[in-house]
């Protein structure tokens, strides 16, 4: 709880600025520290590239190609990444930042707003993967939002700072929409419109939490509230505006076209826009005042050299008298003049385009049940004004606080969904984590108001039980229940296996396995890498994998986790299958496979596990398997902790612990 809302500002917006400047720091010290060849077998720049104008995008945009004389070398960037191109300094602050829209095996485009540098089509260009400064900026913007608020959000600001309590009312019998949905989602449902406030739904692994939120919406529309329904990530909203077109919702995603997964560009705002006639009139409008520019480089541009202080109306006067002045000849001072009117048809047009463009959006926007977008582009331009009766934030414990004050800033009432004891957001600068942005708005709200604001969800339908239990008994008081259709099935596979191991291994009676390398294995790490490897312990996944294949397992239903990221590339050397995901932790979080094969990798004298002491993530491990789970790992160092002791005994009772 927090004195006043000064102080909660004050400590969100420095630990904003930490992350905000690590991220940053990353940024330069790469480039600082390695060459630009370096950088770009890095996969994270482009080199001697040509820039070339393909013309107007949305909004007065423009798009540019960078094109290679060659094939371009293997990158990261993608469509929808923030780029930055330069052509002798990447560190100079002026240089052009834009977002990626196509890329090809020859080129990128990217889109820039504003004007435009000349060097960017010239030859030899350098373009950098960049730091999105954006999102910080509509945070501080978000904290900034709260301290002037009046009337309902200064009651919600009391919600958030803890000096008041979140209200329930009573609402009459709910019609479900979606018959499929058990007791207690349709208990979290009913309890989200009796909330007028604050509501949070706590799904946890396989629970059905985003079909539980799309109901809340379905009835919120039902009773004519104004939706937002905001993510912290592109790929979270996305699912959201996929669920909502399956069930019919008329719903509008807002953000880069070049974000948004390609089944889903219908739903987009700048696709929807283009059918509207006042958007077809502003870019008339748009296609006009390109024609002007070409007609104003004929003439002489009004700078300090010719301008000799003079202002436009005097230009004109001078012009229309056919006179110079102060050494300027006539002819120069009828050229500025016909430039200075050529500027203002323009500036009439690109202002008559942009009203516009801002009424056929408003029209798409006003006529939608539900408006998607990410937490950050809540924040943007587009949306500052309007407001929401209520705002609808999946995956709230992925995102930080100050993150998800930034659609809040639009919400008369706030619906929450995640689970806290699964992966938290993640968090860069070492002092804000410690400091407390890693702890999201969600825990904060449980950890003041108590669980009375929350509903969690119990039926899962994904793991089988003997997966489910150790998590649900380790993390969910043992509340969770697998539905019939998962509670008892099992890895089928054809054929024998091959060894004992083998054969226990994929024994479909055992669904959970760990195998035991006793200290036998240990540890690794590489020069100059924090992280960490295990070389024998890499050998028997990759045993494991290829037997499961064998087995005519489809790699596209095989999964292996390891939660070091060194490990997880020796794994990718080694079975560079199509197909089959080899991930950490992060990567699997929201997946599921029929089978999950999980590296822990500690083995050391010692008993240290590292960052495995986040017991969020072993929650994530051992939840992504739906028939089979086979762990492998050295329990002398992971029984040390007294919660993977419990894990081992877990397997022992109601598994196979086999010794390797």
């Amino acid at each position: 709880m927090f004195d006043n809302y000064s102080s909660y500002e004050d400590r969100f917006i420095e630990l904003v600025e930490m992350e905000r400047e690590e991220e940053m720091e990353r940024h330069r010290s790469e480039i600082e520290n390695l060459s630009p060849e370096e950088r770009q077998s890095k996969g994270r720049a482009l080199l001697h590239l040509k820039g070339r104008d393909e013309g107007a995008g949305l909004g007065g945009s423009r798009i540019v190609k960078f094109i290679s004389g060659d094939e371009l070398p293997d990158h990261e960037i993608s469509v929808g990444d923030l780029v930055m191109v330069s052509d002798d300094d990447p560190l100079d602050t002026e240089n052009p930042t834009g977002t990626v829209v196509e890329k090809t095996n020859y080129s990128v485009s990217a889109a820039f707003k504003g004007d435009l540098p000349e060097f960017m089509f010239e030859k030899d260009l350098r373009v950098d993967l960049y730091v999105n400064d954006i999102t910080f900026q509509r945070m501080m913007d978000a904290l900034e939002h709260f301290e002037i608020v009046t009337g309902k959000k200064m009651y919600l600001r009391g919600i958030l700072l803890g000096s008041i309590e979140p209200r329930f009312g009573e609402t009459e019998e709910v019609e479900i929409k979606n018959e499929d949905l058990d007791d207690s989602q349709r208990k979290a449902v009913k309890r989200s419109l009796e909330a007028e406030d604050l509501f949070l739904i706590h799904g946890p692994p396989g629970t059905g939490k985003t079909t539980a939120l799309i109901e809340a919406i379905e009835q919120h529309i039902e009773r004519e509230d104004t939706v937002l329904a905001t993510a912290d990530s592109n790929v979270a909203v996305d699912n959201i505006v996929d669920f909502l077109n399956d069930r019919g919702v008329d719903v509008v995603r807002i953000g880069h076209p070049a974000r948004v997964t390609e089944t889903l560009l219908e739903h987009t705002l700048d696709h929807m826009v283009e059918g509207k006639e006042k958007y077809q009139r502003a870019q008339d409008h748009w296609e006009r005042v390109s024609s002007i520019g070409s007609r104003q480089d004929k003439e002489t541009f009004p700078s300090g050299k010719w301008r000799r202080g003079m202002d436009n109306k005097k230009i004109k006067k001078l012009a229309k008298k056919e006179k110079g002045m102060r050494g300027v000849p006539a002819k120069k001072i009828k050229s500025m003049a016909k430039w200075i009117e050529l500027q203002e048809e323009k500036n009439r047009l690109a202002r008559k385009a942009r009203e516009l463009e801002d009424e056929a959006v408003d029209e798409i926007i006003e006529d939608a049940d539900v408006v998607c977008t990410t937490n950050s582009t809540a924040g943007s331009d587009l949306m500052r004004k309007r407001e929401f009766d209520v705002v609808v934030v999946d995956e709230a414990t992925q995102a930080t606080e100050p993150s998800c004050l930034i659609p809040i800033t639009h919400a008369k009432k706030i619906i929450m969904a995640g689970d806290h004891k699964q992966l938290p957001p993640t968090i860069l600068n070492q002092e804000a984590k410690e400091n407390g942005l890693e702890e999201t708005l969600f825990e904060r709200m449980l950890e003041i108001h108590g669980s009375d604001i929350k509903e969690m969800l119990e039926k899962q339908y994904r793991m089988n039980t003997d997966i489910m239990n150790f998590s649900s008994q380790e993390f969910y008081d043992g509340e969770l229940v697998a539905d019939e259709s998962v509670a008892d099935h099992r890895l089928e596979v054809s054929g024998k296996p091959s060894g004992k191991h083998m054969k226990k291994i994929f024994d479909p009676e055992n669904v959970v396995l760990f195998l035991d390398s006793k200290g036998h294995w240990p540890e690794s790490s590489r020069k100059g890498s924090s992280s960490k490897e295990n070389k024998k312990e890499a050998k028997k996944v990759v045993d494991i994998v290829k037997e499961c294949m064998k087995l005519d397992v489809a790699p596209e239903d095989i999964g292996v986790i390891s939660p070091y990221d060194d490990q997880v590339e020796l794994l990718k050397e080694k079975l560079d299958v199509e197909g089959l995901e080899i991930k950490t932790v992060d990567g699997f979080q929201g997946r599921q496979k029929d089978v999950i094969v999980l590296s822990f990798v500690r083995s050391n004298q010692e008993g240290n596990i590292g960052f495995l002491e986040d017991l969020r993530r072993l929650n994530v491990s051992i939840t992504r398997a739906r028939k089979k789970l086979v762990m492998v790992g050295d329990s002398t160092t992971l029984s040390k902790h007294p919660t993977y002791e419990r894990l081992l005994s877990y397997v022992e009772e109601n598994g196979e612990l086999l010794e390797v």
